[in-house]
């Protein structure tokens, strides 16, 4: 079933598309609009042995070849990917004959426009529902409005998505506000 997920940052929302594409047949497609953050997870999912791979503009022409070849033999269990990459069309006709288990969508509030970070580019992954009609697509956010999440959720045309919307009580956080006195002696 397709999902809209809302969790704070620190909340676990990579493990909401990490675990489920280790205990899943094939491979995940995780979305996501951060190079470094792609690459960090990848190199800490390939630290404890997960297969994953990451396919975005700084990989070089060679790494994109080990990439799909990974794709092909069915070594991978995340691929994660920029949305601008992904939209190709070479991509996703590539992918199609992959065994895609489900897409994850993360920073999915790129995708509305009513959302803090709007991206036009990310609401072009609305074609990824008539590519991939038979498996669920998921899109996951650290922030999203009521409205936002709507739109999100009626932007990628997602089917009868689940909402769910984590507790934003962050009790490791604590919040202190001062009035400004010394300036550099205050901070210090």
């Amino acid at each position: 079933r397709d999902s809209v997920v809302v969790l704070p940052t620190g909340g676990g929302k990579s493990l909401c598309f990490q675990v489920p594409a280790m205990c899943l047949p094939g491979m995940a497609v995780v979305v996501s609009p951060l190079i470094s953050l792609m690459k960090d997870q990848v190199d800490a999912l390939r630290s404890n042995g997960v297969p994953a791979a990451c396919v975005n503009s700084m990989l070089s022409y060679q790494e994109r070849i080990r990439v799909a070849e990974e794709i092909r033999s069915g070594q991978l269990k995340l691929l994660y990917v920029a949305p601008e990459r992904l939209l190709m069309d070479r991509t996703i006709e590539f992918l199609q004959e992959a065994n895609v288990s489900f897409i994850a969508i993360d920073e999915a509030h790129c995708v509305s426009e009513w959302g803090h970070d709007f991206r036009p580019d990310y609401r072009q992954l609305r074609v990824l529902r008539d590519a991939f009609p038979d498996i669920g697509i998921h899109a996951y956010t650290a922030t999203a409005t009521e409205v936002v999440r709507g739109d999100i959720a009626e932007q990628l045309h997602l089917r009868d998505p689940e909402l769910l919307v984590g507790s934003f009580d962050r009790p490791n956080l604590i919040y202190k506000i001062a009035r400004r006195s010394d300036g550099i002696d205050q901070i210090r």
